[in-house]
């Protein structure tokens, strides 16, 4: 019986969620003028739904002090306090607000995750496209130092440097850049690969144009589509592994929210069947998802397929 209800509840979930997800792409179809409401109105509903939790987190990101009713640091009463009209998710093992900390998580798991990943992109990106253009002894060198990098499991590197350079948010940032910049350059350098091939390079370079010029005037536009769908899917890779090394003690430290973190520290709840501390983990969940949503739909459409 328990299963059932279970089951019930989830397709309830899942069908709300799609209703969510169409009514949004009515909304920006309608609100949008031109190209761009219909290329909403023809995206599919999942992308919809996607498009419209990423929303929903940022919104709790940039406005959580405005939400969260207690500060992330503040202990407000006794330990694992159950839910109530004061505590809407109860307390954690400190006596902290976990609806507080699950908002303000959003900002600083979500926000750490995002510039990560910008200057992975940033960095992988600029490299790997310098060596398709360039080629030479640059490109068997940079091509060289990311296959030795990629040679050790990223988990097992951020973990042994973080151990050695200290956990700060900084650290934290560049290490888990540097790591995934080299996922970033083998995408960037391949696809800059196929382009310098092409006949209008050798027409831009016959006209005598600068290195620059040819990378950010004709390699870049031409490779953006999946590079920005990598974007989306590196982002994935790196919230997950902010929160696996959070929860593992070495991300983001005590007393910041974080969402990783949040289920080690009240991880013990499980055993009396209290489900708070697999809220942090769903929150994790869900976005990943989503942002996987929106990814599948902007490759779909790079691609040129039709429905």
């Amino acid at each position: 019986m328990e299963v059932l209800t279970t089951l019930f509840w989830i397709a309830v979930a899942v069908s709300v969620g799609m209703a969510a997800g169409w009514l949004f792409l009515r909304v920006l179809a309608t609100a949008l003028p031109g190209r761009a409401g219909r290329v909403f109105r023809s995206a599919p509903i999942s992308a919809g739904f996607g498009m419209l939790v990423i929303l929903i987190y940022l919104l709790v990101a940039i406005l959580a002090p405005a939400i969260a009713p207690f500060s992330e640091r503040e202990v407000v009463g006794g330990q694992f306090l159950p839910w109530d009209a004061t505590h809407l998710l109860g307390t954690d093992n400190l006596g902290r607000d976990m609806f507080s900390r699950l908002v303000y998580g959003a900002r600083n798991t979500v926000g750490i995750a995002f510039v990560t990943t910008a200057l992975a992109f940033l960095l992988g990106s600029v490299l790997g496209l310098l060596a398709a253009a360039v080629g030479g002894w640059l490109d068997q060198v940079l091509s060289r130092v990311v296959d030795v990098l990629m040679a050790i499991p990223a988990l097992v590197f951020s973990l042994l440097l973080l151990t050695i350079f200290g956990t700060s948010v900084v650290t934290l940032i560049l290490v888990i850049a540097v790591i995934d910049s080299t996922r970033v350059f083998r995408l960037a350098r391949s696809v800059g690969m196929n382009i310098v091939v092409m006949d209008f390079i050798e027409a831009a370079r016959l006209r005598g144009e600068g290195l620059f010029h040819l990378i950010v005037r004709e390699i870049l536009p031409n490779a953006s589509a999946p590079l920005i769908a990598e974007f989306g899917l590196r982002f994935c890779f790196v919230f997950l592994t902010i929160s696996a090394l959070s929860f593992l003690g070495l991300g983001i430290q005590p007393p910041t929210a974080d969402w990783g973190s949040m289920v080690k520290e009240n991880a013990v709840l499980i055993t009396f069947g209290d489900i708070t501390p697999l809220l942090p983990a769903g929150c994790i969940a869900l976005l990943t998802v989503a942002v996987n949503f929106v990814v599948d739909w902007m490759l779909h459409r790079a691609s040129g397929l039709k429905e």
